[in-house]
């Protein structure tokens, strides 16, 4: 049982499990860039610890830097958040040799789940219904061109080792396929290392349905219901909720018995996301796994009660789940909205100074952030910086809720994306739960 956790990342995440470690009475180390110095997760942690300049690939990319931050300051685990390392498998393994738990599932299940190709497979014979495509990589520009006209137009073009919203291209003929599956194929060869991409039918009207697992290190699973992720652009999510508008109780179950049916047979632990596209007939096939904690996990504990970060920690110390299926209860409707900064019209980096900032308050509001005024919004990292969670009784409520909420929230000296979520929140279809994953890519156009 570890007593001292190094949290290998930065910014309202690592804040987040700061938080999660103290509630469970466990001491904390921060790792940080020499840009980072001042950041809450910084002031908040027991120790830190400079790991490198602001660049990623020398400080929070750097994995001797965090596993000497490890040793120096004598912690037991390491935490990785979501992004940077924490999909990592090679990490993960450097991690246990080095005899520092890693606090998520364990390497092998990381590199399965990491290459899209063999997670398909595997969860195909794991009696998982999957998307029809690609029987792994794609070896040429006539080989997919074979298999688009197989399954038929639209397809999906998906690099093998993407991830996070990065890697797809959508293509409606041979043209536009062998124009796009080069392009590709470079740009997955620059940012990820691996050049290989599949190919997956495209479904364009279905939802993009996520279901929270966990799993302890004594065989049991359970499933923490859905996460209706459909509002994205360019795959990219912007607002999530639970529960879906569109999941009836009868699916709920289904979807969650098929992912707990999958990650039982991978062996699973810790807490992670099997992801699904549910067609308007309720048809549903496999995305991809997460192997991680997800951004959107707040709504999650919101309508369930159950703090995931802590059943993270708790399953990575070799406890028991917290719970069984049977107990787990879901209760009222949650919300979150991604506040980037971003020029909310164009959707570029607006990094620099908050000048102003006030967050919103009352009951069941909640606020993920490590900003506060005076803080510089870094160009050097993610553009997210603020999660803006509401919980009410019903839908409608926290729709209320949060437009109340964005109307308190005020960031000033950088553009963000609040005014774009005030007019989804104004939208009819989207009040009504009338919306799908192409929501957004039209929206932008009203």
């Amino acid at each position: 049982m570890f007593k001292k956790v190094l949290i290998a990342n930065r910014g309202e995440i690592a804040l987040r499990i700061i938080r999660a470690c103290k509630d469970l009475g466990l001491k904390t180390v921060a790792v940080h860039s020499e840009v980072d110095v001042n950041s809450l997760h910084v002031r908040f942690a027991d120790e830190s610890v400079c790991i490198g300049p602001a660049k990623s690939e020398q400080s929070y990319l750097n994995i001797p830097a965090i596993i000497s931050a490890a040793e120096i300051s004598g912690a037991e685990a390491i935490h990785p958040g979501y992004g940077f390392l924490a999909e990592n498998a090679n990490f993960a393994e450097i991690c246990k040799s080095c005899q520092f738990k890693f606090i998520g599932p364990s390497p092998d299940i990381i590199r399965l789940m990491g290459d899209k190709c063999k997670a398909k497979e595997f969860m195909k014979k794991a009696g998982v219904p999957v998307i029809p495509g690609s029987d792994g990589p794609v070896t040429s520009n006539e080989n997919a061109i074979d298999i688009a006209n197989h399954i038929g137009y639209p397809v999906i073009i998906k690099a093998k080792a993407g991830g996070g919203g990065r890697g797809m291209r959508i293509v409606h003929n041979d043209a536009s396929l062998k124009t796009g599956f080069n392009l590709l194929k470079t740009e997955a060869a620059n940012a990820f290392g691996d050049a290989d991409l599949y190919i997956e039918k495209y479904i364009p009207n279905a939802r993009h349905i996520e279901i929270q697992i966990a799993g302890d290190e004594h065989g049991h699973i359970i499933h923490l219901g859905e996460r209706d992720c459909s509002l994205q652009r360019r795959h990219q999510k912007l607002l999530e909720e639970s529960p879906s508008p569109a999941i009836t109780p009868e699916l709920r179950r289904k979807l969650g018995e098929t992912a707990v049916k999958g990650s039982k047979k991978a062996g699973y632990y810790s807490v992670g996301t099997i992801e699904f596209l549910v067609e308007p007939d309720n048809n549903f096939y496999f995305i991809e796994m997460n192997t991680r904690i997800q951004v959107e996990h707040p709504v999650t504990e919101m309508v369930t009660g159950i703090s995931l970060v802590e059943e993270q920690i708790n399953i990575a110390r070799g406890e028991n789940l917290s719970l069984n299926q049977r107990e787990v209860k879901f209760k009222g409707h949650s919300i979150e909205c991604r506040i980037n900064a971003e020029d909310p019209e164009k959707f570029t980096p607006s990094p620099g100074i908050i000048t102003a900032y006030n967050v919103p308050g009352g009951v069941g509001v909640r606020v993920d952030t490590a900003a506060y005024t005076q803080y510089t919004v870094l160009p050097y990292y993610d553009s997210l910086i603020a999660k803006l969670i509401v919980y009410a009784n019903s839908r409608e409520e926290a729709i209320r809720k949060m437009g109340r909420a964005l109307d308190e929230f005020i960031i000033e000296g950088i553009k963000t994306t609040i005014p774009f979520h005030k007019k989804i929140l104004n939208d009819y279809n989207f009040y009504s739960g009338n919306f799908n994953t192409n929501f957004l890519e039209n929206f932008k156009h009203k």
